[in-house]
């Protein structure tokens, strides 16, 4: 996008390898064979923006693994949250979960991780004047859509993302928020489906008594766990439509977790579905780390997923 200079914008001064734009999501598309996108880790994209009071669908800037390094040609309020990828202003450190000001010709620079891989940049009133791409700024570069341009591109050396023209303070309130701790090994809420009765008794005890590794095959269409050997007698099924967080579980009988960018639709029998919080918690996970399964019923799970809403 061409942004005049007359307005004040982000400026990229340096690319890492996975930085994009991402707004709640693009929904009511999957018909069309359109994947969702949006933020990886719901939670610390939501407390991004509600940190600077910014409504629930403003976009802001998904970090990968940082490397990142922006110039601001103006003035705006900021707020960093999710990993710790040794955020500096300035060249000095900056404290994350909470709002910060910037000024005209700071920069803004991502280091590497220190915990978590996904940190979240958002500015006080988003990035004015992108154009939605069925109805979402969501980036997803498979299909080609969303973004800072409209067609799925990453952040690029020179790319500018327009600021708003003012700087009003965010409000000061926090209560709620509660800090993740990426070091700690998570427990993964999640929610049987019909199609488990069809696993040994035994996979079922290994599923949810075992860790699972995180794979090096692992990016926004999904992560691969490693572990036990997971055994299911399911007939053949006929592809089906696929929820954020289905966990699914091919011939090989390690399973597969589908999040933000997976397919449409899928054939393989699944565990069941992740909620969207554990999928959140398993987007801050990196190759080698581990991971655990816990069973939760569908009532419980919507009651921690409204209240999330509710305070978000």
């Amino acid at each position: 996008m061409s942004v005049s200079q007359k307005m004040p914008v982000l400026e990229v001064l340096q690319a890492g390898p996975w930085a994009s734009l991402q707004d709640a999501g693009r929904f009511g598309v999957r018909p069309l064979g359109i994947t969702q996108g949006g933020p990886a880790d719901l939670h610390a994209w939501a407390w991004a923006n509600r940190l600077l009071g910014n409504p629930w669908n403003t976009a802001s800037v998904e970090i990968l693994l940082g490397g990142l390094q922006l110039e601001f040609t103006g003035k705006a309020w900021a707020c960093i949250t999710g990993a710790d990828l040794g955020a500096t202003l300035d060249g000095e450190p900056l404290q994350l979960w909470q709002p910060f000001q910037l000024h005209r010709g700071q920069r803004l620079a991502f280091a590497t991780p220190r915990q978590g891989i996904r940190a979240y940049l958002a500015v006080a009133g988003g990035f004015p004047g992108l154009k939605p791409v069925l109805g979402s700024l969501a980036c997803v570069v498979r299909e080609r859509l969303g973004g800072h341009q409209g067609q799925g591109q990453l952040l690029q050396v020179g790319d500018q993302l327009p600021l708003p023209g003012s700087a009003s303070s965010p409000p000061a309130r926090r209560q709620h928020l509660v800090v993740p701790d990426y070091k700690q090994t998570p427990d993964l809420a999640l929610i049987p489906g019909a199609q488990i009765r069809h696993f040994s008794g035994r996979s079922l005890f290994q599923a949810f008594n075992t860790p699972w590794q995180v794979d090096q095959r692992a990016d926004r269409m999904g992560v691969r766990l490693t572990g036990p050997r997971l055994e299911c007698q399911q007939p053949k099924l006929i592809s089906e439509g696929i929820a954020l967080g289905g966990v699914q579980v091919p011939a090989d009988g390690q399973p597969f977790v589908l999040l933000n960018d997976r397919q449409t639709i899928g054939g393989y029998p699944r565990l069941g579905t992740l909620t969207p919080l554990a999928c959140s918690r398993l987007a801050q996970c990196a190759p080698g780390s581990k991971v655990l399964f816990r069973a939760q019923g569908l009532d419980q799970a919507q009651r921690e997923y409204r209240s999330f809403l509710q305070n978000c």
